[in-house]
């Protein structure tokens, strides 16, 4: 019997220690997504998400981040662009704080396309990869489409600067 109440002690102790943590809703704005790639922003900080099809398993997401210090968004898209319209001889490589990103452009179909090649933590043994993105694709992910690419340069709002704007309302 002493056995079975130090079980369910035992038992209950580790439950008491198990329990849902709320945490802190942090605010990430979508500049722009198509299908399985997407662009993110929190405070000056943006991500790019994307479906890993370099694995078996197509659940498979993955990302890379980069702060937006010498436009550095904007830069990017623009290199992405130039090259559509004359084709690199080889991969551009890129580095960021904790990934390598390599630009593989390649034409399907006859059109230019453009892969994401993520080298995770910087290691050559873990490899991602991106869909192939045309240019339309780039442009939507990029917020050139839906007017979002305006957001690169502003910072994130905060709850102050909108309870703000609603006392300027109220005042009128």
């Amino acid at each position: 019997m002493r056995k079975i109440i130090l079980l369910f002690t035992c038992l209950f102790g580790i439950s008491a220690f198990s329990q849902i943590k709320v945490l802190k809703n942090e605010s990430v704005v979508e500049i722009g997504k198509d299908n399985s790639v997407g662009l993110y922003k929190k405070d000056d900080k943006f991500t790019i998400n994307y479906q890993d099809l370099n694995t078996a398993n197509l659940n498979t997401f993955r990302s890379f981040s980069f702060q937006n210090l010498n436009k550095d968004v904007s830069g990017l898209y623009e290199l992405i662009v130039n090259g559509f319209i004359d084709s690199p001889s080889s991969n551009i490589i890129l580095e960021l704080p904790n990934d390598i990103i390599e630009l593989h452009f390649e034409k399907n179909y006859g059109q230019p396309t453009v892969q994401f090649i993520q080298y995770i933590n910087k290691n050559r043994k873990y490899v991602g990869k991106s869909q192939f993105l045309n240019k339309k694709q780039i442009d939507k992910i990029f917020g050139r489409q839906n007017g979002k690419s305006a957001m690169y340069e502003k910072p994130a709002p905060t709850n102050a600067a909108s309870s703000g704007s609603k006392d300027k309302k109220t005042k009128k």
